[in-house]
């Protein structure tokens, strides 16, 4: 074997696998290091990638009010409690898949090291994804249906420990299988023969492959198709994704953020105390950073952002998404002093009609370059329609090529709207002619505010006419205009 085939595989135990491990001969912690002696001859005779041969088995599951063991107590050999009854039976069933070291959350991070604790965090959606088998125990549940009610689908760092392993099995309270498949995400995947001994495998029992997929589904809001494959983090997809995150609780309102991390493969420094708005702003703005426009793809009331708009408050933002299409390409988006700093395709709209509802005005737009398009937008009474507003459709869909911008059929943009900017207005004087000789005299135009976002009505889908759904419409340059909202 080659040199850099070694360095490889150190490099995968040295950053891609937990900090220590617990090992399960003798209930010790082993740190990385003494993974990688472990398992670097059973590497260097078994080729492959390093995730083939450094095996490790991991809990997840609903962390009890009070008596998880902690790293202390593990380590001084003084853990007793529910809280360890629960962690001893998790290593049964992890010396069942024939893995010689497990994790936890609970004890296996030393919560004293502010390091420590801010790498685990920022890692733990790899540490789940490289794991072997992941072990799910639902505590409140018997059966599958059950599983509708488990508190487990409801917590924030729960959905990326489902979603990031590839092999999965789900347990009850009584710690029995729940199904009698190998990994619950994959009823064909019979994982390695090797890593399931015969005490567990007497006691599986076969019933329909698809059924606790199914129930998943109903109980998480996550498709079936996206539980089965594996599933790949990315910042893409981001209305979809919150979607999953929306109805799910934390203990710790930051953790809402830290959370999404991994699911969106962003990386954001732990300040535990900044509050749950801030950590999200920050989630968002680093997500913003990958130009999907998907991102944009909310309503209802902005964030307490110190520049911006167009942040969303919270997951719950994306609740009831428009299904618009995002197919032009990555957007520039850039977080200035100014505000988010963002190109758009801007055509101009004019009040076709309007009315007071109440709670504030129903209003309809036309576009003049486009007469047959019809946009109807609810508003507060901040926008209180008058003839000095100007409002406009703020393209984000579009395609560029040589700074040409392309629309598509249906196109996804916000409705924006600036008024006359009185804070820079002076009186204008004009003087006597007579004391004037040949000096012309000139009004400035009417200057107006930046662009704003109509509040609380996010994006819009316009289907225009005659434009295919494919191919898309080049218009002119004049029509890009950068944006700061």
């Amino acid at each position: 074997m080659s040199l850099p085939d070694i360095n490889e595989f150190d490099r995968y135990v040295m950053n891609d696998i937990p900090i220590r491990l617990i090992r399960l001969t003798d209930m010790k912690f082993v740190e990385r290091n003494e993974v990688r002696e472990h398992f670097r001859t059973s590497y260097i005779q078994r080729l492959g990638q390093p995730s083939d041969t450094v095996k490790y088995a991991i809990l997840s599951h609903r962390w009890l009010n009070q008596g998880e063991p902690t790293y202390e107590e593990i380590k001084a050999g003084t853990a007793a409690g529910p809280g360890y009854e629960k962690l001893k039976k998790f290593y049964a069933k992890a010396r069942e898949y024939n893995v010689e070291f497990a994790w936890s959350d609970t004890c296996c991070i030393n919560r004293s090291s502010s390091t420590e604790l801010d790498e685990s965090i920022r890692s733990m959606y790899r540490w789940y994804g490289n794991s072997a088998i992941c072990i799910v125990h639902l505590a409140q549940s018997e059966t599958v249906g059950d599983i509708m009610q488990d508190e487990w689908t409801e917590r924030g760092w729960t959905l990326q420990e489902l979603l990031a392993p590839t092999r999965i099995k789900f347990f009850n309270r009584y710690w029995m299988p729940m199904t009698g498949d190998r990994n619950d995400k994959d009823h064909k995947d019979d994982i390695d023969e090797f890593l399931v001994s015969g005490p567990l495998l007497s006691s599986l029992r076969r019933r329909e492959p698809s059924e606790i997929l199914e129930t998943l589904e109903s109980a998480t809001g996550i498709p079936h198709d996206d539980l089965r494959r594996k599933f790949y983090p990315s910042p893409t997809e981001v209305d979809k994704r919150m979607m999953w995150a929306a109805r799910r609780k934390t203990t710790r309102v930051e953790d809402v953020a830290y959370s999404l991390m991994g699911m969106f493969d962003v990386s954001l420094q732990i300040a535990y105390g900044e509050g749950g708005d801030r950590a999200f702003c920050r989630l968002i703005e680093a997500i913003m950073q990958a130009g999907d426009p998907s991102v944009l793809n909310w309503k209802g009331e902005a964030a307490r952002h110190h520049t911006s708009h167009a942040i969303p408050r919270s997951p719950q933002s994306f609740v009831g998404y428009r299904g618009l299409e995002f197919e032009g390409g990555r957007l520039e988006m850039t977080m200035t002093s100014l505000g988010l700093r963002v190109p758009l395709v801007i055509l101009p709209l004019s009040i076709h009609s309007n009315m007071y509802a109440g709670h504030g005005y129903s209003i309809t737009l036309d576009c003049p370059l486009c007469p047959s398009i019809r946009i109807d937008v609810d508003t507060n009474n901040q926008l209180a329609p008058t003839d000095s507003h100007q409002y406009a459709l703020g393209i984000v869909n579009y395609s560029l090529i040589d700074h040409v911008p392309g629309i598509r059929g249906k196109s996804a943009g916000f409705i924006l709207y600036r008024q006359p900017d009185l804070f820079h207005y002076l009186p204008v004087c004009k003087p006597e002619c007579t004391e004037f000789v040949g000096l012309r005299f000139s009004s400035p135009e009417e200057r107006f505010t930046e662009w704003k976002l109509v509040d609380e009505v996010g994006l819009v889908q316009v289907d225009f006419p005659n434009i295919p759904d494919e191919p898309v419409c080049y218009i002119d340059r004049q029509y890009l205009q950068t944006v700061y909202l």
